[in-house]
Formats: C-alpha cells, structure tokens, sequence
C-alpha cells in the first residue's frame, strides 16, 4: 500500500514537472519585448512623425523614417550609427547592396534621396512624385520602385545610374509593395481593395485582384518560395493568404485597428502584422495550403509599423508617447491620439 501511495505521489510530481518545464519553454518560445531604445525630436521637425521601418539583415543596420530624418541603428546593439537629415517628410528606405545605394523616398518634397551605404552621406536627389511614399529595390531589374500616393503611380528608377526609366499609373492609390525577384512586384491599392501585379521589366500590370474580406489594404508581405502572399486591410479589418500566381484568396483572419506592417520570416515560417492598437498578430504557415493562428503580442499604442531581422528573427517597432485625443468635430468625427514631440522610440522583441 505505502509502495502504491508513494508511486503515484512520484507519477504526480514527475507530471507536474513536466508541466513546469513546458510551461517555461512555451514562455520562453513567445515573442516578448527584448529592449527599448529611447531617440529624442527628429532634427528640423515640430512634430513627431514616423513611418516604415526597413532591416538590413546582412549589414546589421536598421533604417528608421522619423519625419525629416532617418536614423540609422545597428541591428544588434541599438547604438545610433549614422542620421540622414535636411528631408522634408520621409517614408521609407529602399537598400541596393550591389551598388552601395540607398533610396529614401520624400513624399512632402516628391524627391528620392540617394544616400551611400558605407558613409551614410547623401549623393544626389531624383525626382519623382507628391507623396512618395514606400519604395522598395527589385534584384531581378535592378530598379527602385516608388508608390506616388496622391498621383496614383509607381516611379521608376535604375538603381545603377539612378534614371527615371518609367512611371506607370496603378489605377488607385498605392501602399506596401514587395517584389518577388523573378520578375514580379505586387502592389496594395488602398482606396481600390485591389491587389495588382506589376511585370518589372515591361512595367505592365499583369493581374488586378480584388482582397475581399478585407478592404483598404495597406501591409503586405510574401513567402516567395511557395507563392504566397499575406495582405492586410483596415476595412474590414483582416488578413488575407493569396495565391501569387492566381490571386485566389486561401484564407482570412481577423486582426485589430490600424494595421500598417507585415512581415514574413522564411526559416520559421511566421508571419507578422502590427496594428495601430499596440498589437503584433502571429500566424504560422503550417503548409503552403493551412495557416493558423499562433498569437497576439501587446506591445505600445502606435506601434504600427514593423521590420523583421531575417538573421536573428527579432522584430523592430517604433512608437511614441500619445496624449489624449481631442474633442470630435464635424471635419475630424474620430479624432486619433497626438503623438508627443520628442519622445521617439523603438521597441525590440523576440524570443
């Protein structure tokens, strides 16, 4: 009898060690904040203002669009390496290695500023459109694509020799864009809930297909080697799977407000989508043809845009201080909170 009581008093402290363990590896296997690094006021600027966030994986550098200037931060450190100021309101950051070129689109200047990758300093200007907005480099033409907002076009850009070589009307308003390097960029329209795709070489839309049921998509990302691509909207407030040979829509989730970066991490299969509200939404690719759910990070409020270290896996978010919104008005019914000048910061998580 004592034998039997002791037996089964060892089998439930073994199960519960057990359970131990796997409840401190299953925490230790979710994404949390890491670090945070503090920056003050963008230089030149009154407001504070920032927006895509681009990662050089292989350089260890992190490019941060803070409104009229981009801080560059090493991917490992957070050390401040490098600020490219005099913009007059940046967006986004497009890096072509191979040339040792980086592009920051100026979307209140309708410019792209050429920057050296080594030395960080600015070498010359090109022009494109109003409200440039993301830019992203294609390895397979060797061109920076820039998605105009307002104008509803794409400039064009050889990124050896920095000419305009087209420009090409989308046929609605441009967001995130990401290009597959076979040939193909694929563009969110926002007011159209469009998806097109853009042969690179021709400059000629291929496809256009629609994203319901999401609407007004604004972050897109792409697992290249299976074909698909991860599109987030506002309205309805979801993410999409597509087919990026068909278009077909594979699946839906829902995610919360103000959806602006999306990011896909090809060893690990993750996906990530990082919203307004202060919320990181995980999902995995369990096969090309089933996706689940993983989970939902907490993060800041404002924290929406997002860039993904292939090499470490860690993901980078920037944010500020927000103070209260201000009272509805007939021009502004629903009023967003005010970021607070000069409190900057960048949110780093990982597992």
């Amino acid at each position: 009898m004592k034998a039997n009581i002791f037996l089964r008093l060892a089998t439930g402290a073994l199960a519960m060690l057990l359970a131990a363990c796997s409840f401190l590896m299953g925490a230790a296997d979710t994404y949390h904040l890491l670090k945070k690094y503090s920056f003050g006021a963008a230089e030149g600027s009154t407001r504070e203002y920032f927006d895509y966030i681009t990662v050089d994986s292989a350089a260890r550098r992190v490019y941060l669009s803070h409104g009229t200037e981009i801080k560059v931060m090493d991917a490992d450190t957070g050390v401040l390496v490098g600020n490219i100021t005099g913009l007059k309101q940046d967006h986004g950051v497009a890096v072509a290695s191979e040339f040792n070129r980086g592009f920051i689109s100026d979307g209140a200047a309708g410019k792209v500023i050429v920057f050296d990758l080594k030395t960080l300093k600015v070498t010359g200007e090109i022009e494109a459109d109003k409200d440039a907005d993301c830019i992203i480099y294609d390895p397979f033409t060797k061109r920076v694509f820039v998605m105009d907002g307002d104008p509803h076009n794409s400039t064009v850009i050889d990124a050896g020799n920095g000419s305009v070589v087209g420009k090409i009307d989308l046929g609605g308003g441009p967001e995130f864009a990401v290009a597959d390097g076979k040939g193909t960029v694929f563009i969110n329209l926002e007011d159209k809930s469009e998806l097109v795709a853009l042969d690179s070489s021709s400059l000629k839309i291929k496809s256009r297909w629609p994203l319901a049921p999401t609407g007004a998509p604004t972050a897109l990302a792409m697992d290249i080697q299976h074909h698909r691509l991860f599109s987030a909207g506002r309205n309805p407030q979801m993410m999409v799977v597509l087919d990026s040979d068909s278009g077909k829509v594979l699946e839906s989730f829902p995610i919360s407000a103000g959806v602006d970066a999306a990011a896909y991490d090809p060893e690990t299969g993750m996906i990530f989508v990082s919203t307004r509200e202060g919320k990181v939404h995980l999902f995995h690719e369990d096969s090309p043809r089933k996706f689940s759910e993983a989970e939902t990070i907490t993060t800041e409020y404002g924290a929406k845009t997002m860039g993904l270290d292939t090499r470490t896996h860690k993901l980078f978010l920037d944010t500020a201080d927000f103070g209260e919104a201000p009272a509805p008005t007939t021009d502004r019914p629903h009023p967003q909170r005010p970021a607070i000048e000069g409190t900057f910061h960048v949110l780093v998580l990982g597992r």
